[in-house]
């Protein structure tokens, strides 16, 4: 599914099911939300917590609900993401194409 399809779906669903978008502020709070709870299953899959009982650890279902917020902005505000994409993807070629090869940082942990 293309970025325009996954907007076109979301939508579409929220025009079937949603009765209407929140309010763009709102949608903001999800997001941070979402992006917490995201941030939560990688401290204890990841870092040094572990999970508390009966948490969920389903990640891939969170980053859906984080794009799905993301979209729902997106449609709200009039942004086209494969266009905002392309002249972002654009934008760090041109700025980044040599900075992180020519980064040491990023080959220190090989050499350990």
């Amino acid at each position: 599914m293309s970025l325009r399809q996954a907007q076109e779906t979301v939508d579409q669903w929220i025009k079937t099911y949603g009765v209407r978008y929140f309010s763009e502020l709102t949608n903001m709070a999800i997001l941070t939300e979402e992006v917490g709870e995201v941030a939560r299953i990688m401290a204890r899959r990841y870092g040094d917590q572990s999970n508390k009982n009966g948490e969920s650890d389903a990640l891939a279902d969170e980053l859906a609900d984080v794009l799905w917020v993301l979209i729902c902005l997106a449609n709200q505000t009039g942004v086209d993401l494969s266009e905002a994409f392309r002249r972002n993807m654009a934008k760090k070629t041109a700025r980044d194409s040599t900075r992180h090869i020519n980064n040491p940082k990023l080959y220190e942990s090989e050499q350990k």
